[in-house]
């Protein structure tokens, strides 16, 4: 359970970063690299997520094969 909620914050915790370097860097007129920031950012948000799908997957896997 606890686990689940971590990488909540985790993603939270990015999402504000990269919201904060977006602005700055847009407001140093370089918008171009604002953009840059904000699609790292998903990109590492989507490898989370698409971790905790994987987990996810397995531990249904687990759970209809009874599996340890």
């Amino acid at each position: 359970m606890y686990q689940e909620a971590a990488v909540l914050f985790q993603i939270a915790g990015i999402g504000i970063i990269v919201a904060m370097i977006h602005t700055i860097l847009k407001q140093m007129g370089k918008e171009e690299y604002a953009q840059f920031a904000s699609l790292i950012g998903f990109i590492i948000v989507l490898i989370f997520v698409v971790n905790s799908i994987s987990d996810f997957f397995q531990q249904i896997k687990s759970v209809f094969l009874f599996q340890g």
